[in-house]
């Protein structure tokens, strides 16, 4: 029977935070593999008038926020696959045995 009272959310249960991260990776590395600029988002607004100004706004500046999490998310699952993987299967394994 399902109660209210002990149910928890997966901020506050580590493996469930886990499982939640490694499909974050995971899929975010899948669509970068399937449209390579989808996190990059809107270009950086350069100031026409600064000849200068196009080299302080590098593509670096619009990767931050909600979308620049997810564009580093991307980088991890590219740069740590073996690691990634040999996560989602530890947790694959915990989650059907031991939970």
């Amino acid at each position: 029977r399902f109660r209210v009272g002990n149910t928890m959310s997966a901020i506050f249960d580590f493996s469930s935070l886990v499982t939640v991260l490694l499909l974050l990776i995971c899929t975010c590395t899948y669509l970068r593999e399937l449209r390579p600029g989808i996190f990059d988002g809107p270009p950086p607004k350069v100031d026409t008038s600064d000849p200068n100004a196009a080299k302080v706004h590098s593509k670096v500046a619009a990767r931050e926020g909600f979308w620049g999490f997810l564009w580093k998310l991307s980088r991890v699952g590219e740069r740590l696959s073996p690691y990634v993987g040999a996560g989602c299967a530890l947790m694959a394994v915990h989650i059907l045995f031991f939970k």
